[in-house]
């Protein structure tokens, strides 16, 4: 009897230990693939990026916004990659990439531009799928419009390139910026990169008691550690001042979308007070076939709504039968 019950409990643990070692290996494939963190020399600066998924699946390519980096992306990148290969990177004097003298180089979109092109090359990435934010978009339409048809897809968050999207008063903050050479106006620019203006003017903005405790101050706090020095700001400072230059181009850009009609899924925080979602809307004008969702957000959506744009990213490339 003492035999026979010792077998019993034996059986058991077995078939406990077997049932638990098979859902171990099928939970395995649901786990995100590391993030690796890698940078490439091109001319004379170091250009950073974060990389994750099977280099065999279609590439995703993460351009972010002011005044972050590709940590913006800290959250989406392993959920995207459980199916795609990510990449996200850091702009030209932004992040862990090379920050050049802005006393000696003249920062500006075009710039950034040409080097994150450069960056996308050198890893021998053909084709990909584009996700802009804010800076990203000027970034990524001066990429696209050298060539179209390597553009499998556009994802916009909050990445601007209509001017319903901007009220009269954030049409002229930029204009001014370019036009008004002043020490005063400067001045002006240098004080919206100070901790307070990052904090409160950018992350903090556009947020209410709905959404203020989802914001992670990791965010920030990255961010500061990059505008430190007066050179970092200056870097930024620049940036302001040339960002009319995209305004100026928008109608080609969306000349461009219009012939071309790439896919697009448009993905937007609807409390965006700097971007705001007349501007997700006025892409259906020439993208009538694109897919618009207004999220419960602000400009820094992608942090407050990680899961859910991950969600509709994965679906919509899965339907497009970007796989």
């Amino acid at each position: 009897m003492i035999n026979k019950t010792i077998l019993f409990l034996l059986l058991i643990v077995t078939v406990a230990g077997c049932g638990s070692k098979s859902q171990l290996t099928e939970n395995k494939f649901y786990l995100p693939p590391a993030t690796t963190y890698n940078s490439v020399a091109i001319d004379s600066v170091k250009l950073f990026y974060r990389e994750a998924g099977d280099k065999s699946k279609p590439t995703i390519v993460l351009l972010h916004g002011y005044p972050s980096s590709s940590h913006s992306y800290r959250n989406l990148i392993p959920m995207l990659a459980t199916r795609y290969h990510v990449i996200a990177t850091d702009n030209l004097g932004s992040g862990y990439s090379t920050h050049l003298d802005p006393s000696k180089t003249k920062y500006t979109f075009d710039l950034l531009a040409d080097y994150t092109q450069k960056l996308i090359d050198t890893l021998q990435i053909k084709n990909y799928v584009m996700y802009m934010q804010d800076f990203g978009a000027p970034v990524g339409y001066r990429m696209m419009m050298q060539d179209p048809k390597r553009i499998d897809a556009l994802i916009v968050q909050n990445a601007n390139t209509y001017l319903d999207g901007l009220t009269p008063q954030r049409q002229a903050f930029f204009r001014t910026a370019q036009t008004d050479t002043s020490q005063e106006k400067h001045d002006f620019l240098y004080s919206l990169t100070s901790k307070d203006a990052i904090i409160n003017k950018q992350y903090l903005f556009d947020l209410d008691s709905t959404n203020l405790n989802i914001q992670s101050p990791d965010a920030w706090t990255h961010d500061l550690a990059f505008l430190a020095f007066k050179n970092d700001r200056e870097i930024q400072v620049q940036l302001f001042q040339d960002y009319n230059t995209n305004l100026i181009r928008y109608p080609e850009w969306q000349k461009m979308l219009k012939e071309n009609q790439p896919k697009t899924l448009i993905v937007w925080g609807k409390k965006d007070l700097k971007f705001n979602y007349k501007g997700a809307e006025a892409y259906l004008r020439d993208l009538p076939k694109a897919e618009l969702h207004l999220l419960d957000a602000g400009h820094f959506a992608a942090e407050e709504k990680t899961r859910e744009i991950a969600q509709y990213i994965l679906e919509f490339l899965d339907k497009n039968n970007i796989k």
